[in-house]
C-alpha cells in the first residue's frame, strides 16, 4: 500500500495526472457538443442489454420445458425465443446503422473543426511541424478523439448498466454465482496498472512512427521528379524499407505484449468459466436450481465478468484518448491568428476601391524565434499605380518581407500600415483581403483553369476570367486549348510549362482585384520580353488603382519600377538611378 501511495505521489509531482485531466477537459469541449448523439448511443446499448436479459430468461424457460417434457408450453416459449431473436437481429442492424451514421458525422465535425484551427494557427509556430506529422495528427489522432467522444462515456454507462442488471438478476435467483464473476477482477486490475505505463509510451512511439512514415511518403511523392532526376530511386526505396522494418519491429513488440496479456486474461476467463460450470452442476445435482437456471447463471456470470473487463479496458482507452488529445493540443493551442478586424477591413477596402491603397512600413524590426534577426529599422512605402522593386542577396530578407506584408509574421517593432486617403489600418491576418499574392514556383491546384481562378473569386464570370488571363498574357495559350478555361490542370500544375503556370497564377491574382499585388519572383520562368509585357499589361489596367510590389533577381524588371529598395544590412534602402543601373550592369 505504501509503495502504491508513493507511485501516485510521484506521478502527481511529474504532472502526468494533471496533464491527463487537462486533456480530458479539452476532449469534453467536443463531447458537450454531441450530447444528443451520446444519449442515443447509450439508449441503444441499454435497450440491447434489456433484450439480451429477456432472451436469457426465455432460454432458461425453454431448457426447463425441454428437460421437464412440458410440451404444452414449448411452442409458445419457442415462438417467443424466435421473436426475440428476430427483434435482437433487427435491433443490432438498426444500432449498427445509427451508430455508424453518428460516428461518421461526429468524426467529420471534429476533423473539420481541428482542420480550421490548424489553418489559423500562427504560421511560424506551425512551421516547427513536418507536413506529414500534421497529416498524421489531423487524420489518426482526430479520428481517435471523435470515436472516443462518441463511445467512451456511453460505453462506461452501458457496461455499468449491464453489470447492475445482470448482478440484480443473479442475486435475486442465486447469489452464489456472483463469486465467480469477481474471480478475474484482481488480475484485470493488476494488468491495467502495468499496462497503463506501457500504453502511454507505446502510443507516443506509434504516433511518432506514423508521422515519420507519413512525412516520408508525402515528401517522396511530392518530389518524385527530383528523385528521378538525381537517380535516387534505389536510395528512397531503401529508406522506405528501413522505415518499414522499424515499423514492423515496433508493431511486433506491441503485438507480443498484447498476446501475453490476452493469453493471461483468456486463461483467467477459462478458469472462471469452468469453475462456474462445476458449481452449476453441483447446484443442479443438489436440487437447488434447475438446469435452465444453471445455463442462465453461467451466461450471466460471463456477462458480469465481461462487463468488468470492459470497464477495466476503459483505462487504456482513456490513455489512448488523452495521448491523442495531447498531440492535437500541441497544435491547436499554439498562438492563433487574429481575424477580429475582418468586417472593418472589408469596409475599408470598399471605401477605397476607386483611389486605391498605399502600404507603408516604418522602422520595423523582426527576429525569428530561432534568434535570427532579419530586420532592424527597415522602412519602405508603395502607392497606387506604382511598381516597387525589392532586391537583395539571397538570405537577406526578401522572403521575410513578403511574410511581413502577408501578415504571416508581424513586426515586433515599428509601424506597418495600409493607408487609404486619411485612414490607416495596421497589418494583420485580416488585411490579407487587401492583397493578391503570386509566390515563387508552380502553385496551381488540380482541377480546371476556371476552378483555379474561382478559388479566389467564387462568383467570377467566364468573361472576367478571360479578361484576367489577357492581362497576364495567358489567354494566347489558353484560347488554343480544346476546352479553353475548362481545360484540366494536373497536380502541381502538371500539363503546363513553368512559364505558363506562372502566368496562370498571375491571372488568378489579378482576378481577385485586390488593391495590392505581391509578385515574389513570380516572373522568373518567363523570358525577358514576356516578363516586361506582363508587367506593362498589369500597370496599364488603369481601371483599377493597383499597388504592385515585386521581388526579383532579374534587373531587367527594375527599369520599369518607380522605386527600387535594396534589402541589406537589415534595412531597406532606396536606390537612385545610378544604383539601379549598377545592378543592371552587374547582372
Amino acid at each position: 500500500m505504501k509503495e502504491k501511495l508513493k507511485f501516485y505521489i510521484r506521478r502527481i509531482k511529474e504532472g502526468r495526472i494533471q496533464e491527463m485531466w487537462r486533456q480530458t477537459k479539452w476532449i469534453y469541449g467536443y463531447a458537450r457538443n454531441h450530447w444528443l448523439a451520446m444519449i442515443v448511443y447509450t439508449l441503444l446499448g441499454m435497450v440491447g442489454t434489456v433484450v439480451s436479459l429477456f432472451s436469457s430468461f426465455i432460454s432458461r424457460d425453454l431448457v426447463d420445458i425441454i428437460t421437464g417434457h412440458q410440451a404444452g408450453a414449448l411452442i409458445s416459449t419457442f415462438a417467443m425465443m424466435i421473436g426475440f431473436g428476430i427483434g435482437s437481429m433487427l435491433l443490432n442492424q438498426v444500432t449498427s446503422y445509427v451508430t455508424s451514421w453518428i460516428s461518421m458525422k461526429v468524426n467529420a465535425e471534429v476533423k473539420a473543426d481541428i482542420y480550421e484551427k490548424i489553418l489559423v494557427t500562427d504560421w511560424e509556430s506551425l512551421t516547427n511541424y513536418h507536413t506529414g506529422d500534421l497529416l498524421a495528427r489531423w487524420g489518426s489522432d482526430a479520428s481517435t478523439i471523435s470515436s472516443g467522444v462518441l463511445s467512451f462515456i456511453p460505453s462506461a454507462i452501458i457496461n455499468i448498466f449491464r453489470f447492475i442488471s445482470a448482478f440484480a438478476v443473479v442475486m435475486y435467483n442465486d447469489y452464489t454465482f456472483i463469486i465467480f464473476a469477481f474471480l478475474g477482477m484482481p488480475v484485470s486490475l493488476i494488468l491495467s496498472k502495468t499496462l497503463m505505463r506501457r500504453m502511454v509510451n507505446n502510443n507516443k512511439r506509434s504516433a511518432a512512427m506514423n508521422a515519420k512514415m507519413s512525412g516520408f511518403n508525402q515528401e517522396s511523392f511530392a518530389n518524385i521528379q527530383i528523385i528521378k532526376a538525381f537517380d535516387l530511386i534505389r536510395l528512397y526505396a531503401a529508406r522506405l524499407q528501413q522505415l518499414q522494418k522499424e515499423f514492423i519491429s515496433m508493431s511486433l513488440e506491441f503485438q507480443r505484449m498484447s498476446i501475453w496479456t490476452s493469453m493471461l486474461l483468456s486463461t483467467v476467463g477459462l478458469i472462471v468459466s469452468y469453475a462456474s460450470y462445476g458449481w452449476g452442476v453441483y447446484r443442479v445435482w443438489s436440487g437447488a436450481i434447475t438446469y435452465g437456471s444453471m445455463t442462465m447463471f453461467i451466461g450471466l456470470s460471463g456477462q458480469l465478468t465481461g462487463t468488468l473487463h470492459g470497464l477495466t479496458a476503459l483505462v487504456p482507452t482513456a490513455i489512448n484518448l488523452t495521448t491523442s488529445a495531447g498531440r492535437l493540443m500541441d497544435i491547436v493551442e499554439m498562438p492563433r491568428e487574429d481575424y477580429s478586424q475582418e468586417s472593418e477591413i472589408a469596409e475599408f477596402a470598399e471605401r477605397h476601391t476607386e483611389d486605391g491603397v498605399s502600404l507603408k512600413l516604418t522602422d520595423i524590426a523582426y527576429t525569428y524565434k530561432t534568434g535570427t534577426e532579419v530586420f532592424k529599422h527597415a522602412s519602405f512605402e508603395a502607392h497606387p499605380h506604382e511598381i516597387i522593386g525589392l532586391v537583395g542577396p539571397s538570405g537577406e530578407g526578401k522572403t521575410t518581407m513578403m511574410r511581413v506584408l502577408l501578415s504571416l509574421i508581424l513586426p515586433q517593432e515599428g509601424e506597418a500600415v495600409f493607408i487609404g486617403g486619411s485612414e490607416e489600418v495596421a497589418l494583420s491576418p485580416a488585411t490579407r483581403r487587401l492583397i493578391s499574392y503570386v509566390p515563387q514556383g508552380n502553385t496551381m491546384m488540380s482541377g480546371t483553369i476556371a476552378e483555379n481562378m474561382r478559388n479566389v473569386k467564387s462568383d467570377a464570370t467566364d468573361e472576367e476570367i478571360v479578361e484576367a488571363l489577357k492581362l497576364a498574357c495567358a489567354w494566347d495559350f489558353v484560347n488554343k486549348l480544346p476546352d479553353g478555361i475548362y481545360s484540366e490542370i494536373k497536380e502541381r500544375g502538371g500539363g503546363f510549362s513553368e512559364g505558363q503556370a506562372q502566368r496562370l497564377s498571375i491571372a488568378r491574382a489579378l482576378l481577385r482585384k485586390s488593391p495590392v499585388l505581391l509578385l515574389d519572383e513570380a516572373t522568373s520562368a518567363l523570358d525577358v520580353a514576356t516578363e516586361r509585357k506582363v508587367l506593362r499589361s498589369i500597370m496599364a489596367d488603369t481601371n483599377y488603382p493597383r499597388t504592385c510590389i515585386v521581388t526579383t533577381h532579374r534587373p531587367t524588371v527594375l527599369t520599369m519600377c518607380n522605386r527600387v529598395y535594396a534589402i541589406r544590412e537589415k534595412k531597406c534602402t532606396v536606390l537612385d538611378e545610378s544604383g539601379v543601373q549598377q545592378l543592371v550592369n552587374d547582372f
